[in-house]
């Protein structure tokens, strides 16, 4: 069977909306799905550089590799009242130029950074580096991402949310777009329209019996967080809301690319519709 890649992060919705195809729950017709962890921003380069079949991607890299990638559907993450984080020292007064780390040159929360902080010195890590190069003084402050949202050291405090840059750059009742996949438009359109559906159903299946399935990460070592912590990040960024895209979400993803695109980050203003696997063509072949 024709082997294809699929490439996600290794933090915990990630790898939770995954293994239901890991494990054998659900898989294609006819494929093998070849999974590779890597962080965000090493699968943004990669996606540029057209490395993987199927990729997770920050929603803002979307518009650098409308043409040769679709946008999927699935495995979404949009934050809801929370996001991101720009963490510093306690008691520590930032200045206008001050030098911060973010996960990566692609990432949403680089592009609102740097529309919210123009004068900000920008410095790229990794994103399970930042919080320590804050500690340590490399940096003034960082935008914290994934698990490390939950965790971070009790001497540090929150400069600012993400989540409020977002609401006054949006205008306001819109979920902040954060991360999702996309797919190689040079595969078959028959076996592209197979594969986005089978990563339908893995994040429905895997979100409908999280019960069993995170203690079987959890349990495998498969996770870099307790229980506790796990659940609460399921909580925001696994559950019904990453199944499968929705009007609300569409609305705030064209926002995103409008806002990129008003401040130069951006030589086009696309909408995120125009730019899905047609997977009406199947119905309309079956007619």
């Amino acid at each position: 069977m024709k082997e294809i890649s699929v490439a996600h992060s290794p933090d915990a919705d990630d790898i939770f909306m995954y293994y239901a195809i890991k494990f054998g729950w659900v898989s294609p017709k006819d494929a093998v799905f070849k999974n590779i962890a890597a962080d965000i921003e090493t699968l943004n380069q990669a996606t540029l550089k057209g490395e993987y079949d199927i990729c997770a991607i920050s929603f803002a890299l979307y518009p650098f590799v409308k043409d040769d990638y679709a946008l999927l559907k699935t495995a979404v993450s949009f934050g809801e009242g929370y996001g991101p984080k720009l963490v510093k020292k306690k008691n520590q007064k930032l200045k206008r130029n001050f030098k911060v780390a973010l996960s990566g040159e692609f990432t949403t929360n680089a592009l609102l950074f740097k529309i919210a902080y123009p004068e900000a010195r920008i410095t790229y890590m990794n994103f399970l580096d930042i919080e320590q190069a804050v500690l340590d003084g490399t940096v003034d402050a960082g935008v914290l991402i994934h698990e490390s949202i939950l965790t971070f050291d009790e001497n540090l405090e929150v400069e600012r949310e993400m989540w409020d840059i977002w609401e006054e750059l949006s205008g306001g009742g819109l979920p902040l777009p954060l991360g999702g996949m996309c797919l190689r438009r040079s595969l078959p359109l028959h076996s592209a329209i197979d594969y986005e559906n089978t990563l339908i159903k893995a994040v429905d299946v895997a979100n409908k019996n999280r019960n069993v399935l995170a203690p079987m990460l959890l349990e495998k070592g498969l996770i870099r967080v307790d229980a506790d912590t796990l659940d609460n990040y399921l909580d925001l960024y696994a559950n019904d809301n990453s199944v499968q895209l929705s009007e609300l979400q569409y609305e705030a993803l064209d926002k995103l690319y409008e806002l990129g695109y008003k401040h130069g980050f951006y030589t086009s203003l696309i909408r995120a519709k125009d730019f899905l696997i047609p997977s009406e063509y199947e119905e309309l072949r079956a007619n």
